[in-house]
């Protein structure tokens, strides 16, 4: 005799697996994770910031 499952567990294991499946594919295909996409972000801001004070002010 068979194992007794949880339909509805099953339906939503099933459906979060093919979700995080999604979510691979959209990560390859669009680049980068967010922390690299703020640090850029922040080295871009600093060198603004860095330029901006070796401004002549008249």
């Amino acid at each position: 005799m068979g194992d007794v499952i949880n339909l509805k567990r099953a339906r939503k294991r099933k459906a979060r697996d093919a979700e995080a499946q999604t979510a691979d594919a959209n990560r390859l295909r669009f680049g980068r994770l967010g922390a690299e996409r703020k640090l850029e972000e922040a080295r871009a801001d600093l060198e603004a910031r860095k330029l901006d004070g070796h401004k002549r002010s008249e």
